[in-house]
């Protein structure tokens, strides 16, 4: 068992975001998670990541504030404890569209070279 404290968590910058600040809370070190890492991300108003794809799935889950999600000429708003699944594959741009900082969990699998 792993216990993290947040005061502890490590920034890291995802390619291809702007405007936001990232933590991992879980993942890549000894003793911690096996199959995924988990991050905690803060996107300023404006802030967004893609248009891009990954080769592994990912899940987020909106915590405070919303994010618009645009996919296959789509377009939702995320609010707060609203989640979704992306998978693999998938390209997808998000972007803070509100005047207010959006806090979202980002889980993702590890990448097949990092086993």
């Amino acid at each position: 068992m792993l216990i993290k404290r947040f005061e502890d968590a490590e920034p890291y910058e995802a390619p291809n975001h702007w405007g936001v600040s990232g933590l991992r809370l879980q993942g890549f070190e000894e003793g911690g998670p096996t199959k995924q890492w988990i991050g905690y991300s803060q996107f300023l108003p404006g802030g967004g990541a893609g248009p891009d794809a990954t080769p592994v799935e990912k899940l987020y889950v909106v915590l405070e504030g919303e994010m618009t999600l645009e996919w296959d000429g789509r377009t939702e708003v995320l609010r707060a404890m609203d989640s979704c699944t992306i998978p693999a594959g998938q390209t997808r741009r998000i972007e803070n569209k509100s005047n207010h900082v959006c806090k979202m969990l980002v889980v993702i699998p590890y990448p097949p070279e990092a086993k």
